[in-house]
This record gives structure tokens, sequence and C-alpha cells, in this order.
């Protein structure tokens, strides 16, 4: 078992830097998640820990040992792809017998291995099938007790879920997370889906353009994002925001949406006064704008008046696209909301959970305040 670090490390890819300057401690036996929209580099900063692309800056260690120079086979990491790479003319048991062949493993160990991760992930009545016979889940399990046999310091795993239909994504999602627990081992686990990030993450790293975002728990990445990029990338449907400025009111504060103001709760004050005066971007999220008539308890509220242009019926919640004065934006409400296409409505802020983001630097004013003279990820 190992734990996994990025020390200061940057790929190029000819004049195209990448992945800049990523520097994460991974501990052992944790589950994290890189997350973030395609051409990110999540998945290269995989590849390089894998031992698949060459670092151009920094190191990366396995446990204490550098890795950079160490061959993909000697780095004690096992990786599970998208695509399965499974060998169509191998049966079940010898794709994952595979690995150990290679090393010369004695056929009663590769015996005991396989059939023993067979049984646990309920594919030990398929170990004499080709992959052509297996179903998309069967064939990812396969992938995955490949991975098992080699017994690895570190499980990778870049997007292995992205070819399953939705409800095996579910079922999938639940495996991987109750196997990380079985197996008590280093996991690290790439994504695009940030529902995949969210569930299964202990901790999770969004990176944008090469860039790390954040790295957080799933809770402090949804209520305290660091930044504007990370407040619409965790959540769905993406976080509401608004152009604004900040403004005395009294001895409070209010932000000027310019439609309309939402008065700053007490307890937000002291984050924000340093902004009063200047342009800010206020965010809420569609899960905090709620039928009036459907409020949960103990809310800060604002109330107004919106027009309804779209309404999506999902069952256990209703989707609004909402217009006031030219300004449109979404909540996600009770499912017994009686909202109307074309009729107005009203609906109700929670004003405690409303963030502001410096416009010029694009990080949370909430955030800002806590690190005063820190260097702060950008």
């Amino acid at each position: 078992m190992a734990g996994v670090t990025f020390n200061h490390v940057s790929k190029d890819f000819g004049d195209q830097r990448v992945v800049t300057d990523l520097t994460i401690e991974v501990q052992d036996k944790e589950f994290l998640v890189f997350v973030g929209p395609s051409g990110c580099g999540k998945s290269t900063s995989l590849r390089m820990l894998a031992g698949l692309e060459e670092i151009t800056e920094g190191e990366i260690l396995i446990g204490d040992r550098v890795v950079n120079n160490v061959a993909p086979k000697d780095r004690d990491v096992a990786m599970v792809f998208q695509s399965y790479a499974l060998y169509p003319h191998m049966t079940v048991y010898d794709n994952m017998a595979f690995g150990l062949k290679l090393r010369k493993t004695p056929k009663k160990i590769i015996d005991e291995r396989v059939n023993e991760a067979a049984n646990e992930l309920g594919i030990g009545h398929l170990l004499d099938r080709r992959p052509r016979q297996l179903s998309g889940g069967q064939r990812q399990r396969v992938a995955v007790g490949r991975a098992i046999v080699r017994e690895p310091a570190v499980f990778l795993m870049d997007e292995p879920l992205s070819n399953l239909d939705a409800k095996l994504r579910v079922e999938a999602r639940s495996f991987i997370s109750r196997l990380h627990q079985r197996l008590e081992t280093t996991f690290i686990y790439v994504t695009h889906d940030q529902v995949e990030a969210m569930t299964m993450g202990t901790r999770i790293c969004v990176l944008n353009e090469g860039k790390l975002q954040q790295i957080d728990s799933p809770f402090n990445l949804y209520h305290n994002p660091h930044n504007i990029f990370v407040a619409g990338f965790i959540g769905s449907p993406s976080m509401n925001f608004f152009d604004a400025t900040l403004k005395e009111d009294g001895d409070g504060m209010v932000v000027d949406v310019g439609a309309f103001t939402l008065p700053v709760p007490a307890s937000k004050a002291d984050n924000f006064r340093s902004h009063v005066g200047m342009e800010v971007v206020c965010g809420i999220r569609p899960e905090d704008i709620d039928d009036t008539n459907y409020l949960p308890q103990g809310i800060v509220p604002a109330n107004m008046v919106c027009n309804v242009e779209v309404v999506e019926q999902m069952g256990n919640e209703v989707i609004i696209y909402l217009e006031n004065q030219g300004k449109n934006f979404i909540a996600r409400t009770d499912p017994r909301t009686d909202a109307t296409v074309g009729e107005p409505m009203d609906i109700t802020f929670n004003l405690d959970n409303m963030h502001l983001f410096d416009t010029n630097t694009e990080m949370s004013l909430s955030y800002e305040s806590k690190t005063k003279g820190a260097n702060i990820i950008a």
C-alpha cells in the first residue's frame, strides 16, 4: 500500500503546456478523483503516474520512491482503461491472468487470485467466456478484476464507466466504491462526470486548462468553492451567476444585480465588506431558489416575482427556467410546484447559500477573506 505525490509536475506536448505545476499529496488508502472538462489534463496526469507519459518537469513519488525514470511495469500500479482493452481471443480467466503470467507467477497463485477476484466481482461463472460473449458491465468487471489480481499499491482508473448505459453506471459506481472499501488500497480515478466524482471520491481534484483549481472533499467543493470555475462546474444544473455591485444599505449591504437587489446576510457581511462599492459576481445554486409556497425550513429568504419560461418535470423535482427584467436563471424546486409556462411565479432565494466572487480574480470573497497573505490556487 502506498500514497502518491505529485511534486510541481508539468507536462508539455511540443510547445503546448497541458499540465502546469501540479502539486498533490494522495494519502495511502484514499480514493482521489480527478475531474474537469475535456482537455483539462486529468488523463495526462494519470498517464504520467502510470509511466505512459514522460514528465516534463517535477517529480512523482509512489510511497517514498521517485518513479520518474521507473518503467511502468515496475511502478506497482494497475490501470483500468476506458476501452477495457481486453484480448478478444482470450477467455475471461486468461485476460485476468495475463499480467501474472508475464511476471512468471506460479500457476497455483494465479488460480487462487483469479478465482478469488472473479467471485468477489460476481463473474466467477464467466471465466470460460470470451469478451464478445459479455455485456458492457461484465467486461468492465473483467477489466477491474485484471487489475485486482495484480495486488498493486495503487489502482488507476481512467473513465472506466463511460462506455456503460445510465443504469449500469449507477450500479458500477456503487460497486467500485465498495471495492475500494474492501481492498483498502489507494484509488486514483479520472472522470469528466461530476456526479461520479461527487459520489465516489473521498477527495476531488478539480482541474481546468491543466491547472489545479481546488482539491477538497465533495462537501467543501459544493458548499465552499474557491472560484467561479469550481462553483459552476460542481452541481447540476450549474450555479446561476449574476454580474452585480456590492453596495452599502444603512448598516448592512446589498448585492445590486440591476433587475433586483439581494440583502447580504449578517453572517456573511465580514467576508464581503472589503469589496463594498466594487463589481462582483453573485452566485446562487438552482436548489437555493424555491417556489415560495414550498420553502424548506431555516433559510434566509429574499422574495420576488419572476416569469416562467420553461418547466421540466423530473418526477422528484422540477427544473424551472425563470426571467426577471432581462435576467435569466434556473430554479430546482419542490415537485409540488404548480409553475406554468408564461405565468408569473413567486420565488424565494436562500441568501444563506449566496456566493460572491471577485470580478477580476474570479476567486470567492469568502475564500479570499480566509487566505489573506497566503498563496491562493487560481
